[in-house]
């Protein structure tokens, strides 16, 4: 590894975390290797983590089902921890048993893993609600199916006690890759993951913090010719529920069919839909990783070449010349279905005339299904109404055919004399999307300003 602590100006010289061994002049018995490395920040712990493969015989394509450590045949996996920003680390924790269920390499069941690995570049810590604290860190792994087949997917790999133990999520998706997660302005979780096949970005969304994902849909927005990419929140630091809290940056490939033109996109509504294309370098490149930089700008750490070339790009917000539409809409999107949540007063003057407590705001939602099957979209609860059945005027809606949406505008909020004293009101509310499945995310707007 490389530091920097002039926010990416100049790079102290190369440091060794884990070291391998080629054992080129032996039979390959003792050989060993660390590859595919990830970093996790701990800022309340004020630890360093990284996760890597650890290597012996095997690589991804070449492992054997099982999880003993000490079998060559088998890919391992291993994180180290520091607790002074990556001067020293300390020794490695093999969570192989964690990351590849299935212990047995002969008679494998469904559910067993055969080769994984942390997807290299960043993982989070998250922020808000109940798993705020919790670290995450992506996985793909080759598991078997019930069928017999075998499948790449994704999962979380998480620690609700800052590293003490980990804990694995649920298997998701198909033909998935390395894959990266960010916490949305609502405390969901957003995955965006490399296609096997690559031509678009994989997504899905989780209410748990990781553990279990909703369906996977294709974002038509974001091409990319099979590629590690980057999405993280553009103001990390941002309040829950905030405009800013829903920016996101996307840095990768800008191709459907080679690795080139590494750049950048950002999205204002959770990733709901992205801006135009904003190009960081020209010829080839490969995998990105972005982050917010404690000067306030941005860094992009991305592969000019396989073999010699590693840049990193520095650049403002205002260099990424994007814009956002007014701040009293915003989008949510639940397994391709978007909920925009929007203030409906607009012909009322706050500042001649606020709203007193008691007062009524009007509240609209408009919903649009994105996804390729019909579906039923239903609010379970929130500060507007009516909102959920029973009742007139409520905002569920049976059967939504692909394509189609509908503005439900009858529901309004009730101002408590605390909003009125404060200024504003943040509105909350709780949606349930079902296909095949049912997806839960908390539809959390802009605030509406009350004087």
């Amino acid at each position: 590894m490389r530091r920097s602590t002039d926010n990416g100006a100049t790079w102290a010289a190369q440091t060794i975390v884990r070291a391998g061994n080629p054992d080129t002049a032996g039979n390959g018995a003792a050989k060993i290797g660390y590859s595919d490395p990830s970093f996790v920040y701990d800022a309340v712990a004020a630890k360093l983590f990284v996760f890597s493969v650890y290597s012996k015989g095997q690589g991804f394509a070449g492992s054997a089902y099982g999880n003993d450590d000490a079998n060559r045949s088998i890919i391992s996996a291993q994180v180290s921890e520091s607790t002074d920003l990556g001067l020293t680390w300390g020794a490695p924790q093999l969570i192989t048993t964690i990351v590849k269920p299935g212990t047995s390499g002969s008679s494998p069941q469904p559910g067993a893993v055969k080769g994984m690995f942390a997807s290299s570049g960043e993982g989070i810590q998250l922020k808000y609600g109940a798993y705020a604290g919790r670290l995450v860190q992506q996985f793909a792994g080759t598991v078997l199916q019930a069928d017999g087949s075998t499948t790449v997917q994704a999962y979380s790999v998480y620690s609700d006690d800052h590293g003490a133990t980990w804990r694995r999520g649920a298997f998701v998706g198909t033909g998935m890759d390395e894959n990266k997660v960010v916490e949305l302005s609502n405390g969901s979780l957003l995955l965006n993951s490399r296609a096997s096949t690559g031509g678009s970005r994989k997504v899905a969304t989780s209410t748990d913090g990781g553990q279990t994902w909703g369906a996977v849909t294709t974002d038509t927005d974001l091409p990319d010719p099979g590629n590690n990419a980057s999405i993280t929140r553009l103001f990390p630091d941002a309040a829950l529920g905030s405009a800013d809290a829903a920016k996101l940056l996307f840095t990768n490939a800008d191709s459907t069919s080679s690795r080139q033109n590494v750049s950048a996109r950002v999205s204002c509504d959770n990733g709901a839909t992205w801006s135009s294309v904003r190009p960081i370098a020209s010829g080839f490149s490969a995998y990105s990783t972005a982050t917010r930089l404690g000067n306030g700008q941005l860094g992009v750490l991305y592969e000019s070449s396989y073999t010699s070339g590693i840049q990193f790009a520095r650049f403002s917000d205002t260099w990424l010349d994007y814009s956002c539409p007014s701040a009293a809409t915003t989008t949510t999107s639940i397994d391709g279905v978007h909920i925009t949540g929007s203030r409906n007063d607009a012909g009322r003057n706050v500042t001649t005339q606020p709203y007193t407590a008691g007062e009524l705001v009007p509240y609209s939602f408009a919903v649009t299904n994105t996804f390729s099957t019909t579906v039923t979209v239903a609010p379970t609860s929130g500060n507007v109404s009516p909102l959920v059945p029973p009742g007139a005027g409520n905002c569920r809606y049976t059967n939504l055919a692909p394509g189609a949406g509908y503005t439900c505008s009858t529901p309004k909020h009730t101002v408590t004399a605390a909003e009125v004293a404060q200024g504003y009101f943040v509105p909350d509310s709780t949606w349930t999307v079902t296909s095949a499945s049912t997806s839960t995310a908390r539809v959390i707007g802009a605030r509406v300003a009350l004087k």
